[in-house]
């Protein structure tokens, strides 16, 4: 049966979150607290989605040795765990949590190279989960070894399955994507990834929102570039409309974009106009921000943020 919703995670991770005072680069730093959570872009979007209330399934590649903490997170939200094992461990990614400076400095480890049969058998589970209406989020790295065009080929093969595709990816992976004869429904690149794929610096709002303009005048149904604390741009062809995240006290940045994917994902399966779907998408990551972790405070807590931000249309 094809669901509402499927994610794909390929390289997934297991993130520890060390909190600190103050990161000081080449010293001894104290940490205040440490936590480890199941994640991963699809994992975190699966996350997202069934904190929303609704169906998800999650495909992809899990480590057999430490997937406890994904059984864990499967069980506790109600998602479909698709994910096929392979031998070894997920990869952990280390996030160094700065509260003097309000950031966060990532260390992500690159992976494990999948055997053909095992990336065969995760391919599969995905399109056995896949059919017409499905939202299929195809975001984050690939493991050592798979091609950049592995995610341009299942944007093709999961459209001609009446899925819409959304795609959260970078460097060439992003690239071949967009150079690709079939193009996903909807691409969230960031503005270095964008950058990174055009060549060239994208100094300010307007060549941000030219690139993007571009990109769905190319047929992309739904291009939003996010700029972090400036907001996101929501691009589609012939309008376009940017949205500001609210003030709220931040406790991590961890996630923010894979919750937008989320909300973006959401937005489009309940076919919100792009206003709304700008909001919903902005409302999802400016929630994300109050937790650390993959995931969302619930419906409500949502949609009341959703409701007290203005999107502001673009000439």
């Amino acid at each position: 049966m094809p669901a509402p919703f499927v994610t794909l995670a390929l390289n997934p991770a297991i993130d520890q979150t060390i909190e600190l005072d103050a990161l000081v680069p080449g010293a001894v730093n104290l940490a205040r607290a440490a936590v480890r959570h199941a994640a991963g872009k699809g994992i975190n979007v699966a996350a997202c989605l069934a904190d929303w209330g609704v169906p998800v399934t999650a495909t992809g590649l899990l480590g057999e040795a430490n997937d406890a903490p994904f059984r864990a997170l499967f069980a506790a939200r109600g998602i479909t765990d698709c994910c096929v094992r392979i031998p070894g461990e997920t990869r952990t990614n280390i996030k160094l949590l700065d509260r003097a400076a309000g950031a966060t400095t990532d260390i992500n480890l690159p992976g494990t190279t999948p055997a053909p049969e095992a990336l065969d058998e995760a391919l599969a589970a995905l399109h056995a989960a896949t059919g017409p209406g499905t939202i299929a989020v195809l975001s984050g790295s690939l493991p050592p070894g798979l091609p950049a065009e592995t995610y341009a080929e299942l944007v093709a093969l999961l459209a001609e399955q009446g899925a819409r595709v959304v795609v959260d990816a970078s460097a060439a992976p992003l690239s071949a994507v967009l150079g690709a004869p079939v193009l996903p429904h909807a691409v969230k690149p960031n503005r270095h990834e964008l950058e990174g794929w055009a060549g060239h610096a994208l100094p300010d709002r307007a060549a941000l929102l030219a690139t993007a303009r571009s990109l769905a005048a190319r047929g992309i149904g739904l291009v939003v570039v996010s700029m972090g604390s400036e907001g996101a741009l929501f691009v589609m062809a012939g309008r376009a409309v940017m949205v500001r995240p609210p003030a709220l006290a931040v406790t991590s940045s961890v996630g923010a974009g894979d919750a937008m994917v989320a909300g973006i994902a959401a937005g489009l399966a309940d076919g919100l106009p792009l206003a709304a779907l700008a909001r919903r998408a902005t409302a999802f990551s400016a929630a994300k921000l109050q937790r650390t972790g993959a995931g969302l405070p619930g419906r409500a807590a949502v949609e009341a943020i959703a409701a007290a931000l203005q999107a502001e249309t673009l000439d």
